[in-house]
């Protein structure tokens, strides 16, 4: 079972505790307890082998494809954690009968995991004690320790450690055995290779041993085999003795840029043997100093509820998001899965944009700017996906690894059992409103930092060339004068093949009228950027001209006498089906149809137009808003992790807190539930980006509205306040939020506007507001 409440004091509601050892649902604790620093994240497997143990070690960007319909994916590099260990001559692994006071926690707040249990062999019982963590401060090394003691006799031990490079994505190999050696007798190197790709990994282990207290400074036997570099150690220890053995794991790579290289990957050993001197305990204080640093000083939101588990809840979320995010390279993204595991093949998904980079853009806009520089860098890759398909400007990839690739959705998903043919995914062909998605991401950051230089440089590219995209991609028709959007997918993925969703129609007019309005900007104001932009993207007065006349023509759905907004030209008419059998079980209507079949149901998968009232709420009236969710709500199972963060904002919105608030317990408990399956191939990323939403834009109310920050709370009954920091126009602001009033404190240097339940207020430095 997975506990969350075994924390007191200073780790309240930051402990997650498995306190039972299920071989057979290893995956559940793998994934929710990852470790990671956004450069790399290991997952939390067991030290020892089991058939269903998945170690999975991923370093951020570094994507290979395999060969034939074999996908662009992030490789699954050498496993460093794991170790074979022998007592008595007998190969140690758990199972149910022969463990007892079995403990794994991961603290949050340090970022360290802990595994404890005592171990009966046939005539021994053994205390292991487990911890490990991957470096906040250095984002290159992780390091682990393992203190074995014997209770009731003496006992003899072997330790088999080292780096183990046979490890695949699921049977894929993407690695070149390039290189294995020993340094200095102590020190193990592998290099290894993607085979596509070319990128060169550098990996080093060393190990520290401790035989109560003092260290033990006897040479290991190298091991040398295909694959792998060990070193193995002999001990025989009397009973009541503690054996430790303490492991130091560095990892670089050839694409490291210049912020986290090292000057001689083939040497990086040596940089290895200074940093272990230090020690465990020293290099751990170290990490939890600077995750503290970047993550909970700075970032941490406090929720006063009543029920405990939502500060743990959102604490979880806001530690994965800082595992998951690579902050230290403009080229690298979040994926689907952040870094815990092999789902989605580390690809990122318009689930950046729409439901990840809100936290960083109110929070950490270095970041957002970061990932947002990202798609900046995959222009060309747009471009070139625009011109394969007949278009113009830049038509963004649906899943994205490398930014120069462009699209890397697979053509190709699963066979079919009795047929043996290969499924076609349509996402990447169809499933276009990614282009303005990302255009959003830029206006949102614009709108709340005031980054001007980011706009020169990068924000009106990026808008300019999405513009021109969809100002070609609108078609005519013969039955009214107007332009459409035909044969996509919008974000309910149920519906295939339709035509006018309301989602991508009214984004792409948005992208282009929006796209003018900068363009007239940079014209008349900063004649530098026009002259730039118009020299290397082509844009013209006559481009823009058609750009808005065609903008004007899109067919936008507006609310009927009902005040319902058509999703589509057809949802409203499509077959309904008794869905009661497939509510709370996630995919179950998979069971029982194929998707050609579903998406002639009246059925969603996930928010549609729900989401369009997410990004623009302020168009519409909260009559509307009431009138399409109550429609559409019933008709959607919640299959995507995406969904219930969306509803529950929209739900506090209309004030139906009630239901706003079962909604956020069931995002909070996708991974963190008890369904022991829920995440073995990752953690729902974009869900704790929704997590955040939920308390941020939806309890505590912060809204942009254009470019004005408004603040609207409307608090549940379970919860009593809410405090937390951003960063709003390069100014740092706190704001707590309480059941009737709302205090604003700008902790920075310059004064800012907002607006309070309507009102506008200005805040100076070190000024509190209470409305």
């Amino acid at each position: 079972m997975i506990l969350y409440n075994k924390g007191t004091g200073e780790y309240q509601n930051f402990l997650i505790t498995e306190d039972c050892f299920d071989e057979y649902n290893l995956g559940k604790t793998e994934t929710i307890m990852c470790q990671g620093n956004g450069y790399m994240c290991i997952r939390g497997a067991a030290e020892e082998n089991y058939p269903k143990k998945t170690a999975n070690t991923f370093i951020a960007g570094t994507f290979n494809k395999g060969p034939g319909y074999e996908p662009t994916e992030l490789p699954n590099t050498a496993d460093t954690f794991s170790m074979e260990i022998i007592i008595d001559g007998k190969r140690f692994f758990l199972t149910e009968d022969n463990v007892m006071d079995y403990d794994k926690t991961l603290n949050l707040k340090t970022g360290e995991l802990t595994r404890t249990f005592k171990y009966q062999t046939k005539d021994n019982l053994i205390s292991f004690e487990f911890t490990r963590f991957v470096s906040a401060d250095n984002l290159h090394l992780a390091a682990q320790r393992v203190k074995i003691t014997p209770l009731n006799k003496d006992a003899q031990i072997v330790i088999i450690s080292g780096i183990d490079s046979k490890t695949t994505n699921s049977g894929e190999a993407h690695f070149i055995d390039d290189t294995r050696r020993f340094f200095e007798k102590r020190f193990i190197f592998t290099k290894l290779t993607t085979t596509q790709s070319k990128i060169d990994f550098f990996i080093n282990a060393a190990h520290r041993i401790f035989l109560d207290d003092v260290e033990d400074h006897t040479l290991p036997q190298p091991l040398m085999n295909r694959r792998e570099a060990f070193q193995k150690y002999s001990f025989d220890i009397s009973v009541g003795s503690t054996l430790t053995i303490e492991k130091y794991i560095t990892y670089y790579t050839s694409i490291d840029n210049k912020n986290v290289a090292c000057e001689d990957n083939e040497k990086s050993y040596l940089i290895l043997k200074d940093i272990m001197e230090e020690g465990y305990e020293a290099l751990l204080k170290e990490s939890m100093a600077a995750l503290d640093t970047k993550l909970w000083s700075r970032d941490a939101i406090t929720i006063r509820s009543k029920n405990e588990f939502d500060q743990l809840a959102i604490n979880y979320a806001m530690y994965h998001l800082f595992a998951m995010t690579p902050a230290h390279d403009p080229r690298m993204n979040i994926g689907a899965k952040g870094l815990s595991g092999e789902g989605y093949k580390g690809h990122a998904f318009w689930d950046t944009e729409v439901f990840l980079l809100p936290r960083y853009i109110v929070q950490n806009p270095e970041v957002a700017k970061s990932l947002i520089e990202y798609r900046y860098h995959g222009l060309e890759g747009a471009r070139k996906k625009a011109k394969e398909n007949g278009f113009e400007g830049a038509m963004f990839p649906w899943e994205a690894a490398n930014p120069e690739d462009g699209e890397v959705t697979p053509i190709y998903g699963g066979m079919d059992v009795y047929t043996g043919e290969r499924e076609r995914i349509k996402t990447g062909f169809i499933e276009i409103h990614i282009t303005s998605d990302v255009a959003f991401g830029v206006y949102s950051y614009f709108n709340f930092t005031g980054d001007q230089e980011f706009m020169d440089n990068y924000g009106y590219e990026i808008l300019l060339e999405t513009a021109s995209f969809w100002s070609s991609r609108l078609e005519t028709s013969k039955e009214d004068d107007l332009l459409h959007i035909t044969n996509v997918i919008g974000p309910d993925e149920y519906t295939e093949h339709i035509d006018d969703n309301a989602y991508t129609n009214y984004l792409a007019k948005w992208n282009m009228d929006y796209a003018v309005k900068c363009y007239n900007d940079i014209k008349a104001n900063r004649p530098e950027v026009y002259a730039r932009l118009a020299k290397k993207i082509g844009i013209t007065d006559e481009m823009m001209a058609t750009i808005a006349e065609r903008a004007s023509k899109v067919y936008i759905p507006v609310p009927g006498e009902d005040l319902i907004i058509d999703q589509d030209t057809t949802y409203r008419a499509l077959e309904e089906i008794d869905l009661t059998k497939y509510r709370n079980n996630v995919m179950g209507i998979l069971k029982d149809y194929n998707l050609d079949q579903i998406s002639k149901f009246k059925v969603s998968k996930q928010a549609d137009i729900m989401v369009l009232f997410l990004l623009f709420g302020e168009n519409w009236s909260n009559e509307i808003k009431a009138a399409n969710f109550n429609y559409y709500e019933p008709y959607c199972l919640h299959d995507s992790s995406l969904s219930f963060s969306t509803y529950c904002i929209l739900a506090n919105d209309i004030g139906n807190t009630t239901y706003s608030y079962e909604l956020f317990k069931k995002a909070t408990t996708i991974d963190l539930g008890q369904d022991m399956k829920s995440c073995d191939a990752g953690v729902h990323a974009a869900s704790y980006g929704g997590i955040w939403q939920c308390v941020i834009n939806g309890f505590a109310g912060l809204r942009m509205i254009g470019t004005d920050l408004h603040f609207n709370p409307r608090l549940p009954e379970e919860i009593q306040g809410i405090t937390f920091n951003m960063i709003y126009k390069g100014q740092t602001l706190k704001a707590k939020i309480e059941k009737e009033e709302i205090t604003l404190t700008n902790l920075g240097e310059e004064t800012v506007t907002v607006f309070v339940k309507g009102e506008e207020v200005t805040l100076q430095n070190g000024l509190n507001i209470t409305r």
